[in-house]
This record gives structure tokens, sequence and C-alpha cells, in this order.
């Protein structure tokens, strides 16, 4: 072998090394975070935010609170730079504004390439506004499909024929810009009896829990505004 051919293999066998160190390292931690009371983040959140080399986030602004608030130094970085990160073999924790990443966020698409490229991924779990509302509705849900956001436009009405129509309950969460259509559009398609639940400020100073006909509930809430606030989960028992 030549002495130029010996320099290519080590500069090969140097490349895989490089690589397969990467690889080891690559690692991405999905995060719960509150979705209103601080006390509600996990003592292992505390120790991989701590842990990470960055934390990457939907709104720095926000994350930082959190941070600041348990004495957290991890540098943060915008959600888009994940993978760019993890090719660099950086531990990256994924964190959403509240509650857990990859559901109704952009999290899920992130997992999904994460795993094609090779990497580690551990779950961190914790608050979920979808558990949180579910485990104090008191309502028939054996079975459910959660909606995530409903769309604002396109397909909306459609989607609510088709809540309506269904023998599962049916869960999704809704703005407080949107939430008075959406009782409306409950209560056109739906039967007189069947009963809602708005799950509001979950967790926080006004955590509200409102059960009642769409007709019913939409009385409640035109009489007082107040109760439009904040975001929804929203529960509609099955048909």
């Amino acid at each position: 072998m030549s002495f130029s051919q010996t320099g290519e293999v080590r500069n090969s066998l140097w490349r895989v090394g490089q690589n397969a160190c990467t690889l080891k390292y690559m690692k991405l931690s999905v995060i719960a975070t509150p979705i209103g009371n601080l006390e509600d983040v996990t003592l292992r959140a505390l120790r991989i935010l701590k842990e990470a080399d960055i934390i990457c986030c939907e709104d720095t602004r926000v994350t930082k609170k959190l941070l600041s608030h348990f004495d957290i130094h991890t540098p943060t970085a915008v959600i888009t730079r994940v993978l760019s990160l993890l090719e660099e073999g950086k531990h990256v924790a994924l964190v959403s504004d509240a509650g857990t990443p990859g559901v109704s966020d952009p999290g899920l698409e992130i997992v999904s390439k994460a795993r094609d490229m090779g990497a580690k991924i551990e779950t961190i779990p914790g608050a979920s506004a979808l558990a949180a509302a579910l485990s104090i509705a008191g309502l028939r849900v054996p079975t459910f499909t959660f909606y995530g956001f409903l769309p604002t436009k396109k397909g909306r009405e459609t989607l609510f024929k088709e809540i309506a129509a269904s023998d599962r309950a049916s869960v999704f969460y809704e703005s407080p810009h949107r939430i008075m259509k959406a009782l409306e559009a409950l209560k056109k398609h739906t039967d007189g009896e069947r009963k809602v639940g708005l799950f509001r400020e979950l967790t926080k100073l006004y955590e509200d829990h409102i059960i009642g006909t769409p007709a019913e509930l939409l009385e409640i809430l035109a009489q007082d505004t107040n109760k439009q606030r904040g975001e929804f989960v929203v529960i509609v028992e099955a048909a």
C-alpha cells in the first residue's frame, strides 16, 4: 500500500469514528413543561434542562421565564435549529411554551426527522392540558378522538358534523376568539341533550370548568364575558 493510500485509509477511519461519536451523543429529550402552574414541573424535567447542551423552544422568551424561576442557565435556541444541533452531536432538550411537545404543535415532525437521523430520543412526561381535562371531566369518555386545534376556516364545519355524529367522545382545543362560534356549531349539529365540557385556564389562578349543553354554555359565557378568556379544552360526549 502506498503512502497516499495509507493516508486515505486513515482519513476514512477518522471520519467513521467521528460519525460514530456524533451518533453516540446525538440525543433529543422531549420535555413536558407546566401548562400554567410552575409547581407542576417534574424533578426529572429540571435535571434534564440543566444537563442538556441546549434547549430548543417555541418562544425563547416564554421558556426563559421558566428557566429563570428555577435558576437554570442552559442556553436556548429556536425550535427550527433542533435538527442542525443534533447533527453536531448535541444533547438537545425540546420544549413547547406549555405542556407536552408533539401534541398539537410542530414537535411531532421534529421528532420524526430526528428518529430518521438516528438520534436517541427520550420522553420526560409531565403536564398535558388534554390529560388534565379528561381527568376532571366526569363525562362519558370511554374512548375519544383528539382533534387538537380545529381549522379556522376550511373543513371546520365538516369536522363539527363529524363530531356530532361520532360514537366516540371528541376533544379539541379552542381559542377565546372562536369559542362562541364553536359552541354555536355544536348547538346546530348535536341534539339538545348532548353534554359538553369547557375547561379553561387549567392549573392557573382562575381555573374554570363548565359542563352543560351547547345552549346552556352559550348563555353562561354570554352573561359573563370573562369566561370567554383563555384557551379552552372542549370535551363533547359521544352521540
